[in-house]
This record gives C-alpha cells, structure tokens and sequence, in this order.
C-alpha cells in the first residue's frame, strides 16, 4: 500500500503562483513514479505532470508546459507541483497519484491517489 497527502490548494488571482505538496508512505517509494492529475466541475480528470523518484524525470502536459514544474525530495518522500502564471481555466482538484516503475498520463494505469486539493484561480 502506498498513502498519498496533499496539501497547498487555495485561491489565487489570475497571474499568481501557487504550490501543491504530496507526501508518500508506505511501500517502497523510489520504485513508484508519481503523476498529477486534475478535475474541473463537469469534466474529466486529465493528466498534468508526471515525475519519476529514481531519476526525477518529468512530463508535462501542452497545456501547463512552461507554467508548472514538478519536483521531488527524496529525502522527504515528497513531490510537488509549483504552478506559476495560473490562469482561470487551471480552477479544478488536483491529485497526485502514484504507480510502480514508470509514469504514464493515462490515469487509469496510476493505483493510487491522494484526497485532492482545490485550486481556484479568480480572474
């Protein structure tokens, strides 16, 4: 079993920054990648960022290329999703997931979520 906790939603005006934390416990985590997802109201969760533990490469989507970076502590067994430039449309729950070995961005394939963190970003 792996346990994922976010933290570090909340509202922000258009323009600013805010970050997402995901702590893991549990199995052994180096060998997991991690993925963020998010939802907005009426629509469905699609995939964000992907970072992997044991090399800390990541993967972004078109649409938060360049505005949002994921990073890891190891030593924290702790990722976490900085997103500057926010824009109205990034509102929606956002989750961190994790998988064993490799990240995709099909959430389907992840095992394991955390319990979400609203980001409302006002205009």
């Amino acid at each position: 079993q792996v346990q994922l906790v976010e933290s570090g939603g909340g509202l922000v005006q258009a323009g600013g920054s805010l970050r997402l934390s995901c702590a893991a416990s549990g199995r052994t985590i180096s060998n997991y990648a991690m993925g963020w997802f998010r939802q907005a109201p009426g629509k469905e969760r699609e995939f964000v960022a992907s970072i992997t533990w044991s090399r800390g490469t990541t993967y972004y989507a078109d649409s938060v290329k360049g505005r949002f970076t994921a990073s890891r502590d190891n030593a924290k067994n702790t990722v976490y999703l900085q997103m500057n430039s926010l824009k109205p449309e990034d509102t929606a729950v956002y989750y961190c997931a994790a998988r064993p070995f490799s990240a995709t961005t099909n959430r389907g394939d992840y095992n394991y979520w955390g319990q979400g963190a609203q980001v409302t970003v006002s205009s």
